[in-house]
């Protein structure tokens, strides 16, 4: 009985092993909602290196894009369109959840899609180029207060953004009407700092991990970063924020991924396990620093939680701004 025995605990072993390996789903793929380049570009190609160095993940991760409506087009065509697709990640931010509350995604909501995984932040910061005639950030608000119109802004979206947002508290609390002053809506970090690179904008409502690959190289410098301190990350610590220069304004960028709201349990269990392995990882950490992020880490109904809290601070923002009813 013995080897009828062992032989039927190799073959429940097998088959064990076999459903373990069939249950990673695909093909794995991360949506970009912009153009090519920004944050969004960022955390997809964080994503998939940490998957595939930690060995969570065995098919290549696959990268597309999907620009339009910063975020609005791709949430509709996951949500409409590819609702089941069990390897389909897409990329969000703070502000695509600010989107979410003006009704910039349409008929959707907040409770649409499955809300997977938050696994970094950055913060909003403020930047021109290099040889910019505004050193610090009263040099461009003096500007500002002397002629709104005569400086031209580069923001990811259109009135109310997120990028709209962070600058539009900063020129109020400097006595300047936000309606007032010159937008460009551009779609994503890529865009504003092809923008600012080629003098089409003047200053770049941004933030600072898709600012920090044009500050080390020397092409811009940041005026201000809208955290609550100085941050401790080497390349960033001299970055003055805004509060030290006297204008109490935080915006932390989240950045995370979703899901469309058919897929499976089991096939959410797995992406969330995983993530959730993963964002324990020291091997992690160090990678996302190098991609310019800082530790926010949070998953499954904890970061549903946090999805509705946000969307509901938001929409109350929005109306402290006029932007809704």
């Amino acid at each position: 009985m013995a080897p009828l025995i062992l032989r039927a605990l190799l073959a429940t072993a097998t088959l064990s092993l076999c459903s373990v390996q069939a249950a990673e789903p695909g093909p794995p793929q991360c949506i970009v909602p912009a153009a090519i380049g920004g944050g969004f570009d960022l955390l997809c190609k964080l994503t998939r290196q940490a998957l595939q160095e930690a060995g969570l993940t065995h098919q290549p991760m696959d990268i597309s894009y999907m620009p339009g409506g910063v975020g609005a087009v791709a949430y509709n065509a996951v949500v409409a369109q590819r609702s089941a697709e069990p390897g389909t990640l897409v990329a969000f931010s703070s502000g695509s959840l600010l989107n979410l509350a003006l009704g910039k995604f349409g008929r959707f909501d907040e409770t649409a899609v499955r809300w997977l995984a938050m696994i970094g932040t950055s913060y909003g910061a403020l930047a021109v180029r290099a040889d910019s005639p505004y050193r610090t950030l009263d040099d461009l608000l003096a500007a500002l207060r002397r002629d709104p119109d005569s400086v031209i802004v580069g923001s990811g979206g259109t009135v109310g953004s997120q990028d709209w947002m962070q600058l539009a508290q900063l020129v109020r609390q400097a006595g300047i009407d936000p309606h007032e002053l010159h937008y460009i809506a551009l779609e994503g970090g890529g865009e504003i700092a092809t923008a600012l690179a080629a003098g089409h904008v003047q200053v770049a409502s941004t933030d600072i991990s898709n600012a920090m690959p044009h500050l080390n190289s020397g092409a811009v410098r940041l005026l201000a970063v809208f955290a609550e301190r100085r941050l401790d990350e080497p390349a960033m610590a001299s970055i003055p924020t805004a509060r030290e220069q006297g204008y109490d304004v935080v915006w932390p960028v989240l950045r995370g991924f979703y899901m469309g709201p058919q897929v499976s349990d089991a096939d959410y269990a797995w992406w969330r396990e995983t993530f959730d392995r993963l964002l324990a990882s020291e091997d992690f950490a160090r990678l996302r620093q190098r991609y310019g992020l800082l530790p926010f880490a949070l998953t499954g109904p904890a970061l549903e939680a946090h999805v509705h809290r946000e969307v509901a601070r938001y929409r109350e923002m929005a109306r402290d701004f006029g932007l809704t009813h």
